[in-house]
């Protein structure tokens, strides 16, 4: 199963109108009150006073001034910024001459270059590097920069010169590339709006910072609830956690004041291994109650309220837009349409799962019983808390493989090794670490060239955030602080991928799961689909939300390869190499315990769904949780993987928001994938890799991407091979 990637931060330097006109997600760009164009030129002029204004200098076309970040200075750098690109903008509607691609597509698409850089900094900032200030910032000035943005793009004069393109698209000779532009920014542009009459754009403008400042306000209160730590006083409830973790958690406690103790964030990074090994119960019960009710506790940080007043807005925002829901709504520019195509695939997988968790639950009831006989513990009845930590027995009884055994082959700097250097034989892409030698937001952050090992040109700089700590959002994303596009001339890509891995006691190296390093693999996936790519226009940079996970989740299947784990997985110890014996114990496991991440996954993915495809929101969202999963079967046992008071992926902006889906619509396409390369003889064919990289990688996109699928495959993607590859039911 994939790893799930929590939506992506709601700054990068993709938030431009450009952006808007093209994209399949709703643009909620960072923008603010209209500010008059004549301001511009000043902001330009007294740019060298706020490093957050600079151009970007050094190496690699330029890199971000991280060293300069400073939460005081984003306000002026955001007036100051969006002063300019208004200026940009205004400048394109005040064109005397009539409308064309050249004078009114281009221009947009190259303004507001600093704006993206100020954007680009204040993700990190809030992202990787929050603090009460930062979220003070963050709920001041989100509603603002939206309501900027917002009006910005429903500047009837604007619209007016996109029409005036459109209606004439297929008599002044653009290309494909430039029609699908042209088509695309228009139909954008009216769905979001543009045809409304004045007041209702008011209204729109007021639902969109609204909606902003609900985004600030729910991700507070998350970051706040995981802040949180379970201390614990008696090492021995610590019994089953590896000696490595158990270092990491006293080296938190201390962190925190009480040396002494151990300390338990309540985040998946640290949860997750004692839900998975703790011996203790009650202590399992606990770490699972703090951790599956974030956002849940009816305190100062409880996020329902919030959530129902964010439902209620985007039904109003839908309706208003003419859409009857707002599912409808944000799948009009995917690759699945309608509402209706996306309950139909993921139905297609969840009575499978679901027959299949049933048979994971009595293998691990009978070994629950089988110890309550033997005198090794009380009759119990496995509940949530228990899943993961019985499920290990399964895999141990069933496989004789105990994650345990794994771990200590599984080094995060060797596995960081191995992905690249699997980039590097499927794609021609070279990783040499340059860390120390340009600005970095924290110092554990490593840094590498990009490079093509052909030709030793530059590509890009790739960032690594993998440690958790205070002030980071939970999860694992990818983005880019400068994305590819020769319009303009030639830009090199500036890509980071950030994870939350539990960092080993001092002087010890980091070990991982399996899961972990499926993280890994997946962000990676991400990050190279936009290392490779190469677009002209940026306005064809990014994919439909349902065709996003797709490279990472194809980017995992490498990961238990032969050839990466007999290079790169050692022992941390002895250096030996994972023994086959393990490798085929973890082969042979691999449709192990598929039930348990189908349905946490697809039970948050449905949800979502029923969510969001109604034209009533439901005002208590716990009860509208819980009827839902007994509507659909939810197993006892099983938890979605992401309750709604902590969905940072519905909340936190409207990125994946009736959106869920798109990682088993993904993943579908990831499995047929795998199957080509199969197919062809194995995973490091190089036919189907070069197929894969210039027809769907390279190409952004500029042809739907559904086509695009079908010019690689030959044909749709095919869900038997995602059936088969969990080992479930095909007919």
């Amino acid at each position: 199963m994939s790893r799930f990637a929590p939506p992506a931060p709601r700054t990068n330097s993709t938030r431009r109108l450009a952006m808007l006109l093209a994209s399949s997600a709703l643009f909620m760009g960072y923008s603010s009150m209209t500010l008059a164009a004549e301001t511009a030129a000043p902001a330009a002029a007294r740019a060298e006073t706020n490093p957050l204004l600079a151009e970007w200098t050094g190496p690699y076309e330029g890199v971000p001034p991280w060293d300069k970040l400073d939460p005081e200075l984003f306000p002026e750098a955001f007036e100051k910024a969006m002063a300019e690109y208004k200026a940009e903008v205004q400048a394109v509607i005040d064109n005397p001459a009539a409308p064309t691609f050249e004078n009114t597509h281009v221009p947009v698409m190259l303004a507001g270059d600093r704006l993206d850089r100020v954007n680009a900094l204040w993700g990190v900032q809030t992202s990787n590097k929050s603090n009460s200030r930062v979220e003070e910032l963050d709920a001041e000035w989100s509603p603002k920069l939206t309501k900027f943005d917002t009006e910005l793009f429903l500047d009837p004069k604007l619209f007016a010169r996109y029409k005036a393109v459109y209606d004439h698209r297929h008599h002044s000779g653009l290309d494909a590339q430039q029609i699908r532009i042209v088509e695309r920014a228009y139909d954008r542009m009216v769905r979001n709006g543009a045809n409304l009459s004045e007041a209702d754009k008011a209204k729109l403008v007021d639902m969109n910072s609204k909606l902003e400042g609900l985004f600030s306000n729910f991700s507070s209160k998350l970051l706040a609830d995981e802040r949180l730590y379970t201390f614990v006083t008696d090492k021995a409830e610590l019994d089953g956690l590896e000696p490595g973790f158990i270092a990491s958690l006293a080296a938190a406690a201390e962190a925190q004041g009480k040396p002494g103790q151990w300390a338990i964030k309540n985040t998946r990074s640290s949860a997750q291994p004692v839900m998975q090994n703790a011996t203790n119960r009650a202590l399992r019960e606990k770490v699972w109650r703090a951790f599956v009710n974030r956002g849940d506790n009816g305190d100062a940080n409880d996020t329902n309220a919030t959530i129902a007043e964010i439902l209620k807005l985007r039904q109003q925002r839908a309706e208003l837009l003419g859409f009857p829901t707002h599912a409808h709504y944000r799948m009009a520019d995917t690759m699945a349409k309608t509402p209706e195509n996306a309950m139909a695939l993921m139905m297609k997988v969840w009575p499978g799962a679901v027959a299949r968790v049933k048979e994971e639950v009595a293998d691990m009831q009978a070994i629950a019983d089988a110890e309550a006989k033997a005198g090794k513990g009380p009759k119990i009845t496995i509940e949530p808390w228990d899943y993961r930590y019985y499920a290990e027995k399964v895999r141990k009884a069933k496989y004789d493989l105990d994650e345990s055994e794994v771990k200590p082959y599984f080094q995060l700097d060797k596995l960081v090794d191995g992905m690249f250097w699997a980039a590097g034989q499927l794609y021609d892409l070279g990783f040499k670490e340059n860390t120390g030698t340009i600005p970095v937001f924290d110092p554990k952050v490593r840094t590498f060239e990009v490079y093509n090992l052909k030709t030793n040109e530059n590509v890009g700089v790739f960032y690594l955030d993998n440690f958790a700590r205070d002030g980071k959002r939970s999860g694992a994303w990818m983005t880019t602080y400068r994305s590819q596009q020769t319009l303009g001339g030639e830009r090199n890509v500036l890509a980071s991928n950030n994870n939350n891995f539990t960092e080993a006691a001092k002087g010890e190296p980091t070990l991982i799961s399996i899961d972990d390093a499926s993280t890994l693999f997946h962000e990676f996936g991400h990050g190279i689909h936009y290392l490779l790519q190469q677009v002209h226009y940026p306005a064809l940079g990014r994919v439909p939300r349902d065709f996003v996970e797709y490279p990472s989740q194809v980017n995992e299947n490498w990961l238990m390869t032969p050839e990466v784990l007999s290079k790169f997985a050692t022992h941390y110890k002895t250096g030996e190499p994972i023994p086959q014996a393990l490798v085929d114990k973890i082969l042979a496991s691999n449709k192990f315990n598929q039930g348990f991440a189908t349905v946490e996954y697809l039970g948050s993915a449905i949800v979502d769904m029923k969510l969001h495809n109604r034209t009533t929101p439901p005002t208590d969202v716990d009860r509208f949780e819980r009827e839902t999963l007994a509507e659909i079967g939810m197993p006892n046992e099983i938890v979605m993987r992401h309750r709604l008071p902590q969905f940072g992926h519905l909340f936190s902006s409207d990125a994946y928001s009736a959106g869920y889906y798109s990682y088993l619509w993904s993943e579908t396409m990831d499995a047929d994938t795998w199957a080509a390369f199969t197919e062809a003889g194995g995973p490091w064919d190089r036919g189907v890799a070069d197929k894969f990289r210039t027809i769907l990688l390279m190409t952004g996109n500029e042809t739907d991407r559904a086509d695009a699928y079908r010019a690689f495959r030959g044909r749709d993607p095919d869900v038997k091979a995602l059936l088969e590859k969990r080992g479930f039911p095909t007919e």
